[in-house]
């Protein structure tokens, strides 16, 4: 079978319209029901490079490589690279890029080295097809991959494909390369595909089981998770929430905070981050590196290892240093590797997540600082709020001359640029926020001067004034928008797109809950993973368009691409 009639047979048998029956369930605690809510439209999601990678070292092992370049993910417009995995298809060239990755690792697996830890059976011969034993592997391993059992068609035709290719290569193990190198291709293993039961207008348990595992994990589902949508456990509210229970008390809950964190705060941009070497000798490779880790174990630390307030993150002084990054923020670090945990005394200026060097270097210039890309992602990332993008003619050169004796400052050279109209409305809810941290530079080291002036690190949020950074952490904390924002992008990033409109009402009472927990995240999580809200699907979705969306995704020219071929 061509690669692209298996892609399009494959997308259209996914979504199957069962008649199993959500039901109406109370939530949560004391038997109150939660409002209702509209549902929104099915998703086909494509798979992150961190997902795919995740997934193949899960089920084959950490020691089979992924080599090769990955289609790019995706960000949109004030949203989240999970609202981004909705939006894109695959190119041509992308595919054959994910083909070579697919060889590659089913190379790895049916070689001497791993076979027999991996292949839970052995052929009758290894130069002869063998469908028995074929026919397990692939059952198996498909589940596995495609997140829900192979239809009897589908494991028919990946038997039939192992067994063409043992035959021609008078090899059982090259025939089933070929087959799971196959499976690798698949858009049900590529993209994540959601199927509904048109009765209820809520997913189908499969579906309910990768929703659950990627928002809490950003894993696809495990055995045990698959077992129980196989038993239709995720179908009631007790089972659901034993799932959820689970999950949320492995480990790997530290994963899926991660990896919700790295999505929210733009941390892919590390990728393209650049300083200029010569201005900022001590931001090394290492410390830049160091930057986003740094951030993300301050929040596991804080929301998940002590089930901290989500609001500390804008105050706490705890956090974690090494030894790249000691000298940046002034601090001696006894480690010569590793991580060891500090807290900024009472009074310092590094107060909150904001003033890590994973935020203030991040929203900054190569050589210098800039107030208004700090303010801008505090509004976008912090507070879902959406800042215009600038005229295209606007004349940005008082901003940039740092050199100029008139405007020494940010604040000054600001202050003069905003006397332009055009630039004034825009810089008014960017600039007080952001110039609360020009005390640090664009490689995060603390200053109190520019150019020989003393720095004003005073500002307003939405009209509540602060002194400094600490003050502006702070003014954070007490900002309900902050926490409104929280759960729409908790929200968001479980469902792959935008709330609808009829999701409000649910939404404005899941930050009611939020806030009534304590604002912990382990309780938000479980409220979303085992709410009626999260799976529902709008009535008027058209239950086919998963298979039409995965179908518009496969490139016209992949029909010539013979799986495992070489």
């Amino acid at each position: 079978m061509s690669l692209g009639r298996r892609w399009l047979a494959g997308a259209v048998g996914v979504v199957v319209i069962g008649a199993l029956g959500f039901g109406a369930w109370d939530v949560l605690v004391s038997g109150s029901r939660e409002p209702d809510s509209s549902g929104g439209p099915l998703a086909v999601r494509r798979l992150t490079q961190e997902q795919y990678r995740q997934t193949i070292a899960e089920f084959f092992g950490s020691d089979i490589k992924v080599g090769g370049r990955f289609e790019p993910d995706v960000r949109p417009e004030n949203g989240l690279i999970a609202d981004g995995t909705s939006r894109v298809a695959v190119t041509p060239s992308g595919f054959e890029q994910y083909d070579v990755l697919a060889r590659g690792i089913a190379d790895q697996v049916i070689d001497k080295n791993h076979r027999d830890a991996l292949i839970p059976c052995k052929p009758v011969s290894s130069k002869a097809p063998d469908d028995g034993c074929a026919g397990h592997f692939l059952s198996q391993i498909g589940r596995l991959l495609f997140r829900r059992p192979l239809t009897d068609d589908e494991l028919k035709t990946e038997v039939a494909i192992a067994h063409a290719g043992a035959e021609r290569l008078n090899n059982f193990y090259g025939g089933l390369g070929q087959s799971l190198a196959g499976l690798l291709d698949d858009p049900n293993f590529l993209f994540r595909v959601e199927a509904v039961n048109a009765d209820t207008h809520q997913l189908d348990a499969y579906s309910k089981a990768s929703r659950l595992s990627f928002l809490l994990w950003n894993a696809t589902p495990d055995d045990e998770l698959l077992a129980a949508a196989d038993r239709g456990d995720l179908d009631t509210r007790k089972g659901l929430a034993r799932q959820a229970d689970r999950l949320l008390a492995s480990p790997r809950i530290e994963g899926g905070v991660r990896a919700f964190f790295s999505d929210m705060l733009g941390f892919e941009t590390f990728h393209d981050l650049q300083k200029e070497l010569s201005l900022y000798p001590k931001f090394s490779l290492q410390a830049q590196q160091d930057a986003q880790e740094q951030t993300l174990r301050t929040i596991v630390d804080l929301l998940v290892t002590n089930h901290g307030d989500y609001r500390d993150l804008f105050t706490t002084r705890k956090t974690f240093i090494t030894r790249a990054l000691g000298p940046i923020y002034d601090v001696p670090v006894t480690d010569v590797a590793g991580w060891q945990p500090y807290e900024f005394p009472e009074g310092d200026p590094r107060a909150g997540i904001l003033t890590q060097l994973s935020f203030v270097a991040l929203h900054s210039h190569p050589g210098r600082s800039s107030p208004t890309l700090r303010g801008k992602a505090v509004r976008e990332l912090l507070l879902c709020e959406r800042v215009p993008a600038p005229p295209n003619n606007v004349d940005f050169s008082v901003v940039e001359n740092t050199d100029n004796p008139k405007f020494r400052t940010a604040r000054d050279r600001l202050t003069a640029h905003r006397a332009n109209p055009t630039c004034a409305g825009c810089h008014a809810i960017m600039d007080p926020i952001g110039l609360a941290l020009e005390d640090f530079d664009t490689a995060g080291e603390y200053r109190t001067t520019e150019n020989g002036a003393p720095i004003d690190a005073s500002g307003k949020l939405n009209d509540v004034a602060f002194r400094d950074a600490a003050g502006l952490g702070q003014v954070l904390h007490d900002d309900p928008a902050a926490t409104s924002c929280l759960v729409r992008r908790v929200y968001e990033y479980g469902v792959g797109r935008t709330p609808e409109k009829g999701e409000a009402v649910w939404l404005n009472d899941l930050t009611r809950q939020f806030a009534e927990d304590g604002y912990r995240i382990p309780e938000l999580l479980r409220r979303i993973a085992v709410s009626d809200g999260f799976y529902r699907v709008a009535p008027s979705a058209d239950p086919l368009s998963p298979a039409k969306t995965a179908s518009a995704a496969v490139p016209a020219s992949i029909d010539t691409i013979q799986p495992g071929s070489h």
